[in-house]
């Protein structure tokens, strides 16, 4: 029998996983087959070692692989298997190359280790004295780490089918928790290990994957991870055999929503009968906030696309890294055809440090990769990543059949072609810039993969709405509307579509258009929240200040507990002059969603034209802090600083910071930004760069609205004089 099939026959069933407790016990094993030459080799003194120490976290009762290997008759009796999947290393599953990065679980089978199996083969498998057996290491009986706070199991088994091929399957479980959780970890069982290959985990804050799920009636669904599902902020958790992650350290657990289904994608292999499976997840919980987030990187290309027959293709994607980070883990991911993957790090010295190198990608054993001592780049750092593909005859993983182009897709049949990169920023600000500026990769990338799916597709209207989504996020408000009208035209009917569509013409600044499909949404759901909501602003956009009224005011009758309706409704009531019914908008928003920026930015100008300045300062700290990258929080929260009279709350060198950050945002383009920031340098007593500053901000908008105000403060400037803003009203907003 050739060793090809043997390792073909293997991956069917075996699984060898890479344990530590036994590391020195079996490389003194190694050590003495290598010395002992006049010795025959025995499985009690050489090879019990090597087993119990890279094979049984898996094989073992209980573990993830299809059949124990804890005695002699059960090694013996695959004996040749082993012999040819470790010579492979098909087995252990562990596929990053040695010296390319320290992964916690690295673990590997020496070559010293692997002649000793085979030596051991040749030899006649003997069994040696059972007195010479090392002792089996000790595994938990049942959660490896610990007892959960939570298990949730599957709202009903899922049956695999006898035959066929390898099958992706997703399923959606709501998490029944009523309020916020902190994850420090989660541990999969996969409940048919002998089917169960790995797992993907996701979560979804909307209804969307269990919609797909209840269109199907069997347990799951058929077919890809709906656009809404997401890793966790800042990780992303999955499970192949014998992996558990340890739980997070206090301070980085990740926020679990009230609301939140939890949703696997399931890689499994027919066994030659019908297998139930009855996975559970268990969550371990704990009482602190995080205190950092991760961010999480991906890099890679969605316009794949591979000939018949082409052996090398190659993808490549790089970026520049904005900020400092702490490299934590890496995740690659592709499906059949990649072979070469590779991933690394160019500082900006021109050394090179690598993330990861895989010389023989094998899609059955996908790993997240945790690095045992986490790495500084420095900003601007290039991240790469290249990986090469083999759509030949030649590679053995090709599924089988004709050979044919392969194009970018979520499903097992197509390819994908990523690099996960996990990463901890210094400070909350870095990690900020670096979401807001890597997001806008991401999502451009995403559209094209979007794009290409809908050239298959052209009448899925999921697709078309996600491009348009995808669209608006980036600004491409023409290309949204555009791919919002061919939604339409598929779903005339639909009051979602003209809601969205109308959103799209609001954002692109037209109005009347807009407001025209938000009354036929709602001409045909006349109880959608939404559509007055939005209704609403875009009459105050032409305003139309009573109509918008109304419209808020009905999108509030019909749900009371929206928090936006009572911002947007708190915000048009503040420019219409009732300071007082706004403020108890506000408030009643910020009951419902503490966490909102925006609303936090609303109530503290409303409280600043009131006067109350110390409150008004203490709700722009918080937006300031829950969206640090919000120019005009920061510009308002400096202004006070700057320019109070309260001697109190006047503080020149914070507003200084403050005011840098919002024209290091706005890029330098921003009158009013350049203007808050000449205040606070005079406020510090920086009055030339004062001058200069407001000088740029005159530049900018020589007839706007601002520039008598900024004369006036400029000769106040020349004088060595600071600005003070005597009247709480002086400003508008």
């Amino acid at each position: 029998m050739s060793q090809t099939r043997l390792v073909l026959m293997l991956a069917l069933g075996l699984a060898l996983a890479s344990i530590t407790t036994l590391g020195s016990m079996a490389m003194s094993a190694a050590q003495d087959g290598k010395t002992a030459t006049t010795q025959p080799l025995t499985f009690s003194k050489q090879i019990a070692p090597l087993i119990f120490d890279k094979c049984s976290g898996c094989h073992r009762p209980g573990g993830p692989g299809p059949f124990s290997l804890l005695t002699y008759t059960a090694v013996r009796q695959r004996a040749i298997q082993i012999a040819a999947v470790t010579k492979s290393r098909f087995m252990p599953p562990w596929k990053a190359e040695p010296g390319f990065g320290d992964f916690v679980g690295q673990h590997p089978l020496t070559d010293a280790e692997i002649d000793l199996i085979q030596h051991w083969v040749d030899e006649g498998t003997l069994e040696g004295n059972p007195e010479e057996l090392p002792p089996l290491p000790p595994w938990p009986e049942e959660w490896q780490l610990g007892k959960p706070d939570l298990i949730v199991r599957l709202p009903q088994p899922y049956t695999l089918p006898a035959e066929g091929t390898d099958v992706f399957r997703v399923f959606v479980i709501p998490l029944p928790i009523s309020a916020a959780q902190y994850v420090r970890g989660l541990e999969f069982r996969p409940g048919n290990p002998r089917v169960v290959h790995h797992a993907n985990i996701r979560i979804d804050r909307t209804p969307a994957s269990r919609e797909l799920d209840e269109q199907d009636p069997t347990s799951g669904y058929e077919g890809g991870l709906a656009r809404s599902t997401e890793y966790p902020e800042g990780y992303f958790p999955g499970w192949t055999p014998g992996q558990v992650d340890p739980l997070l350290p206090k301070g980085l657990a990740w926020r679990l929503d009230k609301g939140t289904d939890l949703v696997i994608q399931l890689h499994m292999r027919p066994s030659g009968k019908p297998e139930v499976v009855e996975l559970s997840v268990g969550f371990f919980f704990g009482n602190d906030p995080p205190e950092r987030t991760p961010a999480v990187l991906r890099l890679g290309r969605q316009s794949i696309d591979i000939p018949a027959g082409r052996r090398d293709y190659l993808i490549t994607d790089s970026y520049v890294l904005p900020v400092d980070v702490e490299v934590q883990a890496v995740h690659p991911h592709a499906h059949y055809r990649a072979r070469e993957i590779q991933g690394f790090a160019t500082l900006p010295d021109g050394s090179t440090k690598w993330l990861i190198y895989i010389k023989d990608w094998d899609f059955r054993w996908q790993h997240v990769y945790r690095y045992v001592t986490p790495f500084l780049l420095p900003k601007d750092t290039t991240l790469t990543m290249r990986y090469t593909y083999d759509n030949s005859a030649e590679n053995p993983r090709n599924p089988p059949g004709p050979l044919t182009r392969v194009r970018y897709g979520w499903r097992s049949a197509d390819e994908m072609g990523d690099l996960w990169i996990q990463v901890l920023t210094r400070d909350d600000r870095d990690l900020s810039t670096l979401n807001r500026e890597f997001r806008r990769k991401f999502a451009a990338e995403d559209i094209i993969g979007d794009e290409v799916a809908i050239e298959t597709e052209p009448r899925n209207s999921a697709l078309h709405d996600d491009v348009a989504l995808l669209c608006l996020e980036l600004g491409r408000h023409q290309e949204a509307i555009a791919h919002f009208e061919a939604s339409l035209s598929l779903k005339p009917d639909s009051a979602v579509t003209h809601f969205n569509l109308g959103t799209a013409l609001m954002l692109a600044g037209r109005f009347e258009e807009a407001i025209t499909r938000f009354q036929e949404a709602l001409r045909i759901s006349p109880n959608y929240p939404v559509a007055h909501n939005n209704l609403g602003k875009a009459l105050l956009s032409l305003d139309r200040m009573d109509e918008a009224i109304g419209h808020h005011r009905e999108a509030l009758r019909l749900a009371p507990n929206t928090a936006a309706a009572h911002n947007n409704l708190g915000l048009i009531l503040m420019r219409h002059g009732d300071l007082d019914e706004a403020l108890l908008h506000f408030r009643d928003a910020l009951q419902i969603e503490s966490g909102s920026a925006d609303t936090h930015y609303n109530m503290g100008h409303a409280l600043k034209w009131r006067g109350e300045l110390a409150e008004a300062v203490g709700h722009f700290q918080q937006a300031v802090r829950l969206k640090p990258d919000g120019a005009p929080a920061l510009t308002s929260l400096a202004w006070i600083l700057a320019t109070t009279t309260e001697e109190t709350l006047r503080d020149a060198n914070q507003a200084v910071r403050l005011a840098e950050r919002a024209v290091d945002l706005t890029n330098r383009q921003e009158a009013e930004a350049l203007d808050v920031l000449a205040a606070a340098y005079a406020a510090a007593g920086s009055f030339d760069r004062a001058l200069t500053t407001s000088q740029e901000a005159m530049r900018l908008d020589p007839a706007g609205p601002l520039a008598a105000a900024i004369l006036q403060r400029q000769e106040l400037y020349r004088r060595h004089k600071p600005y003070r803003e005597v009247s709480s009203r002086a400003r508008t907003p």
